[in-house]
């Protein structure tokens, strides 16, 4: 009787060893979508404390921003829920790479970045903004492009990149991040800082003291899209883009943008120039 009884224990623990690894053969086979559909769940990236883009409401530990808008709109697309899972925005490409996210909103899709990952068509274009001490004239970015000029950026960034491509002779000075650019402009060890609008209008409704934000021309933006993991299989990638093709049509995509910079960063609507088209 024991030994039939180890016999059957045998038969069930090697029936579940079995069930398990094909459960798992399943989920390293199935596309995102498929994953998407099956566990009713898309998981979302989200970084703490990036205004407007993402912001966790510490009273009731909700994701707000623009970024959990938007998710929470493409997830009632789907007839799915969303799962937040905190990132970085430095760790945020390796997460989509690795198949912890299905989404990251607000991405900027730089060509290394497509190396590594999909991205949506563009979500908007993000305005590039000079924040220049007061009482320095507004200038063309080809009027600012003079060795006289100091202007400084966060390393690395979509800043950097702009001012290395446009301002080949003016004195710039890259420094760590942009809160460290942000106080070199405060304390007189720089003329400008260039910042896109989404970053620019908070600061300046924080400390207005700081400066004065203008728009160079002629104007320059940066795309905001939607970064994806890399498979053959396009089918969300298609779902993403056909969502964005709606609510671009419909004119919704500036008004989640400008509500959230109302709620989260204290900016009002009107605060936009026209020339701001997101």
């Amino acid at each position: 009787m024991n030994t039939k009884r180890k016999f059957v224990a045998s038969v069930l623990a090697l029936a579940g060893l079995a069930f398990a690894g094909a459960a798992h053969a399943q989920s390293a086979n199935e596309t995102a979508m498929e994953r998407i559909m099956r566990t009713k769940t898309i998981r979302i990236g989200a970084i703490a404390g990036a205004i407007p883009y993402f912001n966790k409401n510490i009273n009731t530990g909700k994701w707000e921003g623009f970024g959990p808008d938007f998710a929470e709109m493409f997830a009632a697309r789907l007839g799915v829920k969303t799962e937040y899972l905190e990132t970085t925005w430095g760790n945020s490409v390796l997460d989509v790479q690795t198949n912890k996210i299905d989404l990251m909103f607000g991405m900027a899709p730089t060509p290394a970045r497509k190396e590594v990952v999909n991205f949506s068509d563009t979500l908007f274009q993000n305005t590039y903004t000079t924040v220049c001490r007061k009482g320095f004239p507004a200038k063309s970015w080809a009027e600012l492009n003079a060795p006289e000029n100091r202007v400084v950026v966060d390393v690395g960034s979509s800043h950097d990149q702009l001012a290395t491509r446009v301002l080949t002779k003016a004195t710039v000075t890259r420094l760590e991040n942009s809160g460290s650019a942000t106080l070199a402009l405060s304390s007189g060890r720089a003329d400008c800082q260039i910042l896109v609008v989404l970053l620019a209008k908070p600061l300046l409704e924080k400390r207005p003291g700081i400066g004065v934000m203008s728009i160079p021309s002629p104007v320059e933006t940066a795309p905001v899209s939607i970064g994806l993991r890399k498979e053959a299989d396009d089918s969300l990638q298609k779902a993403v883009n056909a969502w964005l093709a709606d609510i671009r049509a419909k004119g919704e995509v500036r008004g989640v943008i400008l509500s959230n910079m109302q709620k989260l960063a204290g900016v009002p609507p009107e605060a936009f120039p026209p020339e701001i088209q997101f």
